[in-house]
């Protein structure tokens, strides 16, 4: 491995948006693919509900776009929200040409389902439940048949090298080595943050290294305080927790206490289909009286088995059968609606640096992500960047190596023992209800496990960071909006109704 590589594209990232920016990027040029662990590693193989698009009878993408301007809590871009909903159809569409095996009916046509807050049935899924895997396999296949794109896997970015101004690659630790990666256009595609938080469905790698690295290198960041959280997560001791699809609750079942009572009916008109932010607070609300909360899917059992077989297996290996037993759930931390600031093609405030997918705040999701939205921004603002990157020029100089060294981690328990800190600190006060003396707790306890990082503890640096402009965006915005809950200002306020906090 050289200490140095040289490249068109760089792509950091390896789920839906990284891949498809990297495999449509390769039609112009060399692709440098950075991935922490494998390709494989990434919340998209996670994802379980499916892709919405405007496919069906009956459906448009001005009902979609509805749809996700009502889930936003008045804080989606429009212009982008018109963007997603109009291209997506075709980058489905595509994505089945490209070998994505997506469930069809008898006549090839999409079997379409629904999902909360979604007015028609929009749903594209694979296999049942397996939608993210089916994409990523398709996506990486693609990716690995391409001659032009290196991909260097337990790659780790460290911070992104800036030059005058504007972002001319990364320097990383590739498998213990330091290495200087310059490329003409820089993509981020890194991903969320939920394993800041103590119950997440976010995979180990989800540490929030993007939004720390481009805040570091001066890219503008918003909206950090909305974070999601899925409903109904599997409530074990695992991390990350097996997630219990949205579709589960479109298809039908229903949320009880341990009184057996179906709460959600009296808590919302849409009962469990209402936006997941209210879904989350109200089972929150639930275990904060004492109560465990169940799904009941034993309406389902006939079906069950067809439309859910993953998550059937991984209830069964759990020792719970959905088509007899209740099932344990437990909101958890899922997905950031916030990130680097873009604009329409994906471009971020630092010249030659590119967002998308989680890590970035296209302006999509607004307050709150409308369900399986982001499978598909991460589909079509990829192809956006990956268009819009291959008119960036070569780059006139390339900047003399820097005398750095990855520094390997001294001291992992200590790293260990922050982590775990992070990730109590951010359940506890920053997480689905949240006040002002618990958020200042947490800015301060966070600072403190900054100090006191040990050299090396790059992932936990990045996680501290993240942590801590969250923490910050939800002190500063007082009211509650979206995914963002205040107990001391619990409603929204139209003072705020518009603002983005840019960090």
């Amino acid at each position: 491995m050289p200490d140095r590589i040289r490249t068109r594209f760089l792509v950091i990232g390896s789920g839906i948006a990284g891949l498809q920016s990297a495999w449509r990027a390769s039609d112009h040029g060399d692709v440098v693919v950075m991935t922490k662990r494998t390709l494989k590693d990434s919340a998209t193989a996670y994802a379980q509900g499916g892709i919405a698009a405007a496919l069906g009878a009956g459906d448009s993408p001005d009902l979609h776009k509805s749809d996700t301007l009502a889930a936003g809590a008045a804080l989606c871009d429009a212009a982008a929200v018109e963007v997603l909903v109009a291209e997506g159809p075709e980058r489905v569409r595509e994505l089945a040409s490209a070998g994505a095996r997506f469930d069809t009916d008898e006549r090839g046509k999409f079997t379409l389902g629904r999902e909360a807050a979604h007015s028609r049935k929009r749903i594209v899924h694979a296999k049942g439940d397996q939608t993210g895997a089916e994409v990523a396999r398709a996506l990486i296949h693609r990716v690995t048949e391409r001659e032009n794109i290196e991909v260097l896997e337990t790659a780790r970015a460290l911070d992104l090298i800036v030059d005058k101004g504007r972002c001319v690659g990364v320097r990383a630790n590739v498998a213990g080595k330091a290495v200087e990666i310059i490329a003409d256009a820089t993509i981020l595609a890194t991903g969320g943050c939920g394993q800041l938080y103590r119950h997440t469905t976010n995979p180990l790698v989800a540490t929030g290294d993007g939004y720390a690295i481009a805040h570091r290198a001066g890219a503008r960041l918003a909206d950090m305080e909305f974070v999601q959280f899925h409903p109904t997560a599997l409530e074990t001791v695992e991390n990350p927790l097996a997630l219990i699809s949205e579709a589960v609750r479109g298809e039908g079942a229903v949320l009880l206490n341990e009184r057996g009572t179906r709460f959600m009916r009296t808590r919302h008109k849409l009962a469990e289909l209402a936006p997941r932010d209210i879904v989350a607070r109200e089972i929150f609300r639930e275990q904060m009286a004492g109560s465990r909360v169940y799904l009941d899917a034993r309406k389902l059992r006939r079906t069950f088995a067809k439309r859910f077989p993953g998550i059937l297996r991984l209830c069964l290996a759990r020792g719970i059968d959905p088509r007899r037993d209740l099932i344990p759930v437990t909101p958890a931390a899922h997905y950031m609606m916030g990130g680097i600031i873009t604009d329409l093609a994906g471009r971020s405030t630092l010249d030659r640096l590119y967002a998308c997918g989680e890590v970035s705040r296209t302006g999509v999701h607004g307050a709150n992500r409308l369900a399986s939205n982001s499978l598909l921004e991460g589909l079509v603002f990829a192809e956006r960047v990956a268009r819009d990157a291959v008119n960036q020029p070569r780059l006139p100089r390339v900047p003399r190596r820097g005398d750095w060294r990855a520094t390997p981690l001294r001291d992992r328990g200590a790293a260990q023992v922050a982590a775990e800190d992070i990730r109590r600190i951010m359940w506890e006060h920053v997480g689905i209800s949240r006040d002002a003396s618990g958020l200042r707790l947490a800015k301060r306890a966070l600072e403190q496990i900054r100090a006191r990082l040990t050299p090396g503890a790059t992932e936990e640096l990045n996680m501290v960071d993240t942590a801590l402009l969250i923490a910050q965006a939800a002190l500063k915005r007082r009211e509650s909006r979206g995914g963002h809950y205040r107990s001391d200002f619990p409603k929204p306020s139209t003072a705020w109704k518009g603002r983005h906090l840019e960090w």
